[in-house]
């Protein structure tokens, strides 16, 4: 029990402190709200995809993907949604709050915290795992959360999805192209290895050497740009959706999500890396991108973001619990 609980102290207390560094830099006055917004979007455009760029390169060979882990996140997202869907509209009768809770349950904050825990885990071998699922996961989140929002907003009725848009968003996204780039390059460099060519990406160092240099980067800078953004509010007429959504994000999803994968473990061939990837998935806060999506899709907004703000906090708790048992458990061994 000692050993479980000071394994899970030191992959998750780094972060939780790198979250609160970039808290107190902003109550200091040393991080304003324009430099936070400029350096969300760096992290996301610039950082992050060369982040899973490098890491994805890094795996020894496309064969050694198992197909089965993607499979397996990707269908328990896509329940936990529907089980989402179901548990909310039985709870309220308001389809904008049905939105924001909806995609409060299903969509993870995977990018900030999901890939960093992995790295802390399992270090490059978490992390190219947690990228390879980024690939997938990103796509479905958004696509999720779309559907969602088009089905349940303010106006009572069904918005009219602009499906081109959605797929050109999709493509576009930087998470998604960084993973897609890895990829190929992978791919080529699999093909001068079976042509008996020497030449590879690491080759060209200065190239290789500036990409490694933002990959490091991205992990403290992302945490402590995610730690400035939180805005603590009492919402007094949201208290009851903010309980359930926490509640439901935080505890009915991490048992769900990982209790499945844990008893599909040995037909899956799953490993470590895999479920600390899946502790990303299912275990880490609601994204911060689901606030944004409510806003722009007549969603309650205020609920969204209070419930990005209030599952972050439970996560600490909940992250730590999924890492001690599972270290308990050998998967974490």
């Amino acid at each position: 029990m000692t050993d479980a609980f000071f394994f899970a102290a030191n992959a998750v207390l780094p972060i939780l402190l790198m979250v609160l560094l970039g808290f107190m830099l902003k109550r200091a006055g040393l991080l304003t709200g324009e430099f936070l917004d400029a350096g969300n979007r760096l992290t996301f455009r610039v950082f992050l995809p060369v982040m899973l760029f490098i890491n994805v390169y890094k795996i020894e060979r496309l064969g050694d993907i198992n197909i089965a882990f993607i499979v397996y996140g990707m269908a328990a997202v896509i329940v936990i949604s529907l089980l989402a869907a179901a548990a909310s509209c039985a709870f309220t009768k308001d389809g904008a709050k049905r939105g924001a809770l909806i995609q409060a349950m299903f969509r993870s904050n995977y990018a900030i915290i999901g890939i960093p825990l992995a790295g802390s885990l399992f270090g490059e071998t978490g992390i190219s795992a947690a990228g390879v699922m980024s690939a997938f996961c990103v796509p479905l989140f958004n696509v999720l959360s779309v559907i969602t929002l088009t089905l349940f907003n303010g106006s009572g009725e069904r918005k009219k999805a602009d499906v081109k848009k959605i797929i050109i968003g999709i493509i576009r996204n930087p998470l998604i192209i960084g993973t897609a780039a890895g990829l190929a390059v992978l791919g080529i460099r699999e093909l001068f290895v079976s042509a008996g060519i020497g030449f590879r990406l690491t080759d060209i160092t200065f190239a290789y050497k500036t990409l490694e240099s933002l990959s490091f980067v991205c992990t403290p800078f992302a945490l402590m740009i995610l730690g400035g953004k939180f805005e603590f509010s009492s919402v007094p007429r949201l208290r009851r959706e903010i309980l359930f959504g926490t509640a439901a994000r935080n505890a009915a999803v991490p048992l769900l999500g990982l209790t499945g994968a844990y008893l599909m473990r040995d037909s899956f061939a799953l490993t470590g890396e895999h479920f600390a990837s899946y502790v990303g998935v299912f275990a880490t806060p609601t994204a911060v991108a689901s606030a944004i999506m409510a806003k722009e899709m007549g969603a309650d907004e205020e609920l969204a973001a209070q419930l990005v703000v209030w599952s972050s906090l439970a996560g600490a708790v909940t992250v730590f619990v999924c890492v001690t048992v599972m270290r308990m458990l050998g998967i974490f061994g």
